[in-house]
């Protein structure tokens, strides 16, 4: 009987394994709060409850995920639409955006308090950090364009991502490009500097537009249909879950990732709820696309880029998978 008993065990131990689907998922850049809601909900084993047995790793930037995504080393990403749209608009990558997570985009300026620095104009003659391929950097001549600034007048730096906070805080630039919920743990860092820092969102200047998003590959969408929808179910839980319990989300994203801390983990995950749970959302449903914000979005893409205004920006998206509002 007992053996019996071991044997049923084992067989039913392997059975619940063997029915998880292996899945690779890479965000867009490295896990801090903002991610909390995928990472926690791995270990909360939510991904599990849909059948998915996940591995998440960190990302390097949306145009690389993308790129991973498309090439198969990635089944699923989190990527800027911005970047899916120009891939696929310049380069036919064959990759959609199957959620928009963030309904209106946080990109936005790190400046000192102590510069003096209060408007998008006043960065006239300045220098201001960033990485090559920077979404910040690309949009920002619409930025400039809505606040009267010249955009010609600002001078960009290159360097590597992690140090833009540092030559900030020591005055080698002027200004940094954030999304604006990293403003918590980058402060934290400015205090020890004696510096407090100010934050210069688009979105103020009336930049509105779509900014990350789930994306899968077109060979994924067309063979793997079901597991494109378990991914967006647990997506859609995953956040949800981690809105409603948000200390318990960070400490289970700390287990995953130990080098981040659980006051920032709160305080970031805290400021990326409120673009991904808003008014659009409510009214269209979790990761739904609609035409007028789509069209914003690629209108402010294709003058960036400099990319066929009239291109239609629905082919890179796939919103039929969603599960229900």
């Amino acid at each position: 009987m007992k053996k019996s008993l071991a044997l049923a065990t084992t067989l039913l131990l392997c059975f619940g394994a063997s029915a998880q689907e292996k899945i690779r998922f890479q965000t867009d850049w490295v896990a801090s709060g903002e991610h909390a809601a995928y990472y926690g909900a791995w270990v909360k084993g939510i991904w599990a409850q849909e059948g998915l047995d996940i591995t998440i790793t960190r990302g390097y930037g949306s145009g690389d995920t993308a790129a991973k995504v498309a090439a198969g080393a990635a089944d699923f990403g989190v990527s800027d639409i911005g970047a899916v749209l120009t891939a696929r608009a310049r380069a036919k990558l064959p990759v959609k955006t199957i959620a928009a997570v963030y309904t209106y985009s946080p990109h936005s300026m790190f400046v000192l308090k102590s510069s003096g620095i209060t408007s998008f104009k006043q960065l006239e003659g300045k220098r201001v950090g960033t990485t090559p391929g920077n979404s910040h950097q690309v949009y920002f001549p619409q930025v400039a364009a809505r606040t009267g600034t010249n955009a010609a007048k600002v001078t960009w730096v290159n360097m590597d991502g992690g140090a833009l906070g540092p030559q900030l805080f020591a005055k080698n630039i002027d200004a940094a490009p954030f999304y604006s919920m990293h403003r918590y743990y980058q402060n934290k860092a400015a205090q020890k500097a004696g510096e407090e820092i100010v934050v210069l969102p688009f979105v103020q200047s009336g930049f509105a537009i779509y900014a990350a998003s789930l994306i899968a590959s077109d060979q994924t969408l067309q063979q793997r249909p079901e597991t494109v929808k378990k991914f967006l179910r647990a997506a859609r839980r995953s956040f949800e879950w981690a809105r409603d319990n948000q200390v318990e989300a960070c400490k289970l994203h700390v287990q995953k990732v130990p080098e981040v801390d659980l006051d920032d983990c709160l305080n970031s995950l805290k400021a990326t709820l409120e673009f991904v749970f808003n008014d659009d959302q409510r009214k269209s449903g979790f990761g739904q696309v609609t035409p007028e914000r789509l069209k914003a979005t690629w209108a402010a893409v294709a003058a960036s880029q400099d990319l066929d205004p009239k291109w239609d920006p629905a082919q890179a998206v796939d919103t039929r998978f969603l599960p229900a509002k």
